[in-house]
């Protein structure tokens, strides 16, 4: 197990005002510098508070930060500690004088090297540290791991509970036959992705057939898993073609995979595939000419546009909580201000889910008045946020966030509805659709255990 610090991001009050104003009407931006975080990382004390009597909430990231999918790790650190800015440049979570008054929010990176057995051993480290809350997401086998020792661990350890949140772990059994009332997912599930990616796909009555590909672990079994279900319902006129699972992280050569993807004559491929997996995929699939459609999860970033190129203008799908040319200003100012803080193209890749998250946790700390991890936990069931026009609310029943959806798809940037594109490639994703939270929200089967 690796642990690392943070490195690299400078936070000066300078820099950092504007950035926190230009997203929102934080408190922070009305008051006057003295009560703001002063100092280079978020851990930082406030200025009217001597550091050595500021205890952080400290907070523990377990992502894979080498090896195959580091570039999903660091952009979700970077997502995580501009959020983490946000909540401290504006004093922190509120708490009363006698929990200690504010507090800032300190991040630690552990680096899961995207084993399992790493990221329990990161686990342990983390809560040795002293962290109170846990943060992971690109993985559901890891999420799974997690949320069994979490389990055990608050079970055992009542006065060293921890949180888990998870904003990209989105096999629907976490939420479901695994929940836990420590857990809380950020992101929507995959049946939520897949019914959302179907709205558009119902309309297009030229797909008659689809190959279907994804990664062979929980996540992506349940993503085929879903797909198959969904298209029998609501496109029964669509063959199935192709179904397949292939090792994640270790395929070099995708080129195989989509010679078989043209030969069989599928017009779309649904993919759940992400990070390497995915940008390899698409990248084989224009070299040997295939020029069906690609319906997504995570086809809106991490090189696949720059990938795809010219062939993915209006055949590359993707679904997202939100995307940078979701319209209105505030959804705007907010996007810009991301690239301000992140100028390099190579780290374009904001999520507007993690924004909330970390709301939410500032939220039901200081509902909670108290760092306790269960009076926490228990406001955490009702958070209700919102952030740049956005919004989301937890559903108590089964720790899901409810949170509305938007399909895009690429086009070259400048078209109609692009203004923003992604990383620096020319090519973004304009809206074609937005789901309401009312409308993408699903049942569940989760069977909530509380403690007393």
């Amino acid at each position: 197990m690796n642990k690392l610090r943070p490195a690299g991001l400078k936070t000066g009050l300078a820099a950092l005002r504007p950035a926190v104003c230009a997203a929102s009407a934080a408190l922070a931006c009305l008051l006057p510098a003295s009560h703001v975080w002063a100092q280079t990382a978020p851990s930082a004390a406030p200025a009217t508070v001597p550091a050595s009597q500021v205890r952080p909430v400290k907070i523990a990231l377990i992502e894979s930060l080498s090896g195959a999918f580091a570039n999903t790790g660091e952009a979700v650190y970077r997502n995580v500690y501009w959020a983490m800015e946000r909540v401290n440049a504006r004093g922190g979570v509120q708490l009363p004088a006698a929990a200690g008054g504010p507090r800032p929010l300190a991040l630690e990176r552990y680096d899961s090297k995207g084993q399992n057995e790493e990221a329990l051993s990161a686990l342990r480290a983390a809560i040795d540290d002293g962290a109170q809350v846990i943060l992971q997401g690109n993985s559901s086998a890891t999420a799974a791991v997690l949320i069994d020792a979490i389990n055990k661990h608050n079970e055992r350890e009542p006065g060293k509970r921890v949180l888990f949140l998870n904003y990209s772990a989105v096999d629907p059994i976490l939420t479901n036959e695994k929940c836990s009332f420590w857990h809380f997912r950020f992101d929507a599930h995959a049946d939520m992705r897949m019914a959302a990616l179907m709205e558009v796909m119902r309309e297009d009555k030229a797909i008659k057939s689809v190959y279907l590909i994804g990664q062979d672990y929980s996540f992506g079994q349940a993503v085929l898993r879903e797909a198959k279900k969904q298209l029998a319902a609501q496109r029964p006129d669509v063959a199935i073609v192709g179904d397949e699972l292939h090792p994640i992280g270790r395929v070099k050569d995708f080129a195989p995979y989509a010679v078989k993807i043209k030969a069989s004559g599928a017009q779309a491929v649904v993919t759940g595939n992400w990070g390497n997996d995915l940008t390899l995929l698409v990248k084989a699939a224009r070299e040997v000419g295939y020029d069906g459609s690609f319906y997504t999860f995570y086809g809106n970033a991490l090189g696949a546009p720059a990938a795809m190129g010219d062939a993915g203008i209006g055949k590359v799908f993707a679904v997202a909580d939100w995307l940078p040319n979701v319209p209105g200003a505030q959804s705007e100012a907010f996007y810009q201000s991301f690239r301000t803080r992140f100028p390099k193209p190579q780290d374009d890749y904001v999520h507007m889910r993690m924004q909330l998250m970390m709301e939410a946790l500032a939220q039901s700390i200081e509902r909670a008045g108290s760092t306790d991890t269960l009076a926490i936990a228990r406001q955490m069931e009702t958070a209700s946020v919102q952030l740049s026009g956005q919004a989301g609310s937890m559903r108590a029943g089964d720790h899901q966030f409810q949170q509305a959806l938007a399909v895009g798809v690429m086009d070259k940037k400048g078209a109609p509805g692009v203004k923003f594109d992604v990383e620096g490639s020319g090519y973004g994703f304009r809206v074609v659709r937005q789901i309401p939270a009312a409308k993408a929200q699903q049942p569940h089967s989760c069977n909530m255990q509380r403690p007393s």
